[in-house]
């Protein structure tokens, strides 16, 4: 696809949201290297100077496209999780479904929400516990915060456990090159770890 194609000119007053949809395709057909003010102009078919009256630079339109990824991946994570089961065991393996089917399917959009300072992505003054992604997975981990153990303990447990094994699998490192289907990499096997979530057991 060439950058001839484009977003309909006339934008409903929300030339913003525009670019941004046409940022987002570029992503998802190209990677990082595909993203310019010029080629996202060009998609949503205005000139090449309209991007400076709603983004400061390109670094801005990455931010305003990591915002927006960051609601589709919740709502990814949601749905996996509603999709498994109604337990907390379910859906917490649920969530990290939802983890991995949303940076295998939009390599390009994970790869620009974890490359954007989560400074800039959120409000100022707000930390990552104020990100609705972030609390889908404080919820599913609750049921198996021990008693007397920090939260985030637990919740950096899981992300550490998903985030790494997403990153892994889908550029290829897991032995599976161009993977295109979970299936494709051993991840019944790894997600089996979080049956071991919140175990204080010692043995």
């Amino acid at each position: 696809m060439t950058d001839q194609t484009t977003i309909p000119r006339h934008h409903h007053g929300d030339l913003r949201n525009a670019l941004i949809e046409a940022g987002i395709s570029l992503l998802e057909e190209g990677g990082l290297d595909a993203l310019t003010l010029r080629k996202c102009a060009a998609r949503a078919g205005v000139s090449h100077a309209a991007p400076a009256h709603h983004f400061d630079g390109l670094a801005g339109l990455r931010t305003a496209i990591a915002q927006e990824a960051f609601d589709r991946f919740a709502a990814s994570m949601t749905a996996a999780a509603k999709a498994e089961g109604d337990s907390p065991r379910a859906r917490l393996r649920g969530i990290c479904r939802g983890y991995l089917e949303f940076g295998l399917k939009h390599r390009g959009l994970l790869e620009t929400m974890f490359g954007v300072p989560a400074e800039d992505i959120l409000q100022e003054g707000n930390g990552p516990e104020d990100a609705a992604s972030y609390m889908i997975l404080r919820d599913a981990c609750a049921p198996f915060v021990p008693e007397g153990t920090q939260p985030e303990v637990i919740e950096f447990q899981v992300w550490s456990l998903i985030h790494g094994y997403t990153l892994l699998f889908v550029s290829g490192r897991l032995g599976c090159l161009a993977p295109e289907r979970i299936e494709d990499g051993p991840f019944e096997q790894v997600m089996a770890l979080l049956d071991r979530v919140g175990d204080t057991t010692v043995t």
